[in-house]
């Protein structure tokens, strides 16, 4: 990992006070408001936590409240903790980033690419011209893409009666790259494909393998694809926004819990404290809770960008109730590295250039920012992903974080 340049430093009892402050305000004055039920958030340097608050109800209209160990569904922020299990095997030389992937998934070569549909509404196929990586399963460079965001998959899944991937059915993955490994970045279920690739060369389920090895070790024990009874008693619901008239509704929805495989790409439950833990772990060179995760020279090559001149590009939705259009901090380049979306300059919020970030569905988010060594996440339960009030929240917070840092900064000087 770079060196930091501005380390973020210990803060004294005043400056946590007026950073608590600050951030109390941001996130109570946006459940009060109603705009949002419930709201957990969390701040951590290399060392410590920097700030905890959590505010409103963890169902609109019930009466428990939202707390930091309220569990909560974090969908595709499941992606980077598969990702450092798939590095942890690529440090033992049992998985590798370049070579075919279809090595230890044999069923991947079956996979085509999918070039348009003829006149009677079947797609077009060819087999891809390059095989598929870890590296672009990694990267989403593979030529996977998401029912939400591209009419292909979309269109497939439901002419031949597929689930979809968070369903954790096998049958989930068999959709047709939308363009060849290594051509641009789309985002998709390419993290689905690499949790088989883990219980392959493992012999384990990928969550038991997650417990053993990267959850477990650091010391996250309310994150798990399974929803275990004390786990339950802490579920917050996942509400729907009402795009007429803004208003919010509880959804009756749950990660399946008996699937066939676990879903990587997005099946899994956690804390706001929970998921602070990976990020601090992150922010410390692989090392957490006592143990070292991740070698230091793997978590450097998971933080920078690994796909060359490709750069991510706006999500235009095909599904409204599931995201909205989506693109963080347009105008800035943004890369991928290993699992992980990183800004190439210094964004609005403050957030350093070459931070690494991510989100889940229900508008769950987290950035990791190596220069100011500083994490922060903050997680919500409403679809759709990029909600107006959500993201609002997210960025508000954000920003106030880093005014904060900013402010203590100079006067601690």
């Amino acid at each position: 990992m770079n060196q930091p340049t501005t380390v973020t430093p210990s803060l004294n009892q005043t400056q946590r006070q007026r950073l608590s402050a600050r951030a109390d305000s941001v996130l109570n004055e946006a459940t009060s408001s109603g705009r949002i039920p419930g709201v957990a958030a969390a701040v951590t340097n290399a060392s410590e936590t920097l700030y905890e608050g959590a505010f409103g109800l963890r169902a609109q209209g019930q009466p428990a409240p939202m707390s930091l160990d309220t569990v909560m569904w974090i969908a595709s922020m499941t992606k980077p903790l598969v990702g450092a299990a798939a590095m942890q095997l690529v440090e033992q030389g049992k998985l590798k980033l370049d070579d075919p992937i279809a090595r230890v998934l044999p069923d991947i070569e079956a996979i085509q690419v999918i070039t348009g549909w003829d006149a009677q509404g079947q797609p077009l196929l060819r087999a891809p011209k390059t095989p598929i990586t870890l590296r672009h399963l990694m990267t989403h460079t593979a030529g996977f893409t998401s029912d939400i965001w591209s009419e292909n998959s979309a269109r497939f899944l439901k002419l031949n009666k597929l689930p979809r991937a968070g369903s954790g059915q096998r049958s989930a993955l068999n959709i047709p790259l939308s363009f060849d490994p290594g051509e641009r970045w789309e985002y998709g279920i390419n993290i689905d494909w690499i949790g088989l690739a883990i219980s392959a060369v493992t012999g384990m389920r990928l969550g038991e393998y997650l417990q053993k090895h990267i959850t477990g070790p650091l010391g996250m024990h309310s994150t798990g694809f399974k929803i275990t009874p004390d786990m339950r008693a802490r579920v917050a619901k996942v509400h729907l926004r009402n795009a007429a008239d803004q208003s919010l509704s509880l959804l009756d929805f749950e990660v399946p819990q008996e699937p066939e495989v676990d879903p990587g790409g997005g099946g899994m439950y956690s804390t706001a404290s929970d998921y602070l833990r990976f990020t601090r772990m992150m922010l410390n060179d692989g090392y957490g809770n006592g143990q070292q995760i991740l070698k230091p020279e793997t978590v450097a090559l998971m933080s920078k960008n690994a796909m060359g001149p490709l750069r991510v590009k706006m999500l235009h939705t095909v599904n409204p109730n599931m995201s909205l259009d989506a693109e963080f901090f347009p105008g800035i380049e943004k890369t991928w590295g290993l699992t992980f979306m990183i800004n190439e300059a210094t964004a609005p919020t403050g957030r350093s250039a070459g931070s690494l970030a991510w989100a889940g569905l229900p508008n769950a988010y987290f950035w990791i920012d190596p220069v100011r060594q500083i994490a922060g996440v903050l997680m919500m339960q409403i679809l759709p992903f990029v909600d107006t009030s959500a993201l609002k929240l997210f960025t508000d917070f954000e920003t106030t974080v880093y005014q904060s840092l900013v402010s203590q900064s100079l006067q601690s000087t």
